[in-house]
Order: structure tokens, then sequence, then C-alpha cells
């Protein structure tokens, strides 16, 4: 690996691993194909070739954040508007029809 993008990699590697603690197949999963995923390159000595393999690890960097945020905006859209009677079921009577 070049000495000027070995600190991209670490940084992505470590990006990767914070992001993986909370995906939904679990964070040991994603820990072992993101280790399988680094290893296959490891031996990779082509800088332009690295920069690219940095700028998709950086797109699943977006891709995970997108998956979380949506997770997250479902679930508190299905906590807050679950259905039309949700007003009746909490005890509180509907104001709007």
């Amino acid at each position: 690996m070049a000495n000027p993008l070995r600190g991209e990699v670490i940084r992505l590697y470590k990006n990767l691993l914070y992001l993986g603690r909370e995906y939904p197949k679990g964070a040991a999963y994603f820990r072992e194909r993101l280790k399988s995923a680094f290893m296959k390159n490891k031996d990779e000595t082509d800088p332009q070739k690295i920069q690219q393999l940095v700028a998709r690890g950086d797109h699943v960097i977006k891709e995970l954040e997108a998956l979380y945020f949506l997770r997250k905006y479902r679930t508190m859209k299905k906590r807050y508007y679950d259905s039309e009677n949700t007003y009746h079921r909490h005890g509180i009577t509907k104001c709007f029809t």
C-alpha cells in the first residue's frame, strides 16, 4: 500500500467499523465482511486503484448512513403515526375529522 494513502485507508476502515455497529445483520457479520474486503485488496500498490477503492468505501459509508437514517425515520413514523386511530388508543379524543 502506498504510504501517503495509508492514513486514508485506515480512516476509511475505522469509519466503516464504527458504522457497522448498528448493521441490521449484526456487528460481527459486518466486521467479518469488512475485514475480508480489506484483506482481499491488501496487496494493492497502484495509487490510482487505491483511490478508486477508497472512493468506493466512501460511497458505502454514505449508503450505510442513508440506511440508518431511513430505519430511524420509519421507526419514528411508526411510533407516532401508526394509524388513523392513534389518538383514540391513547385515551385522547381526536379533534380533527
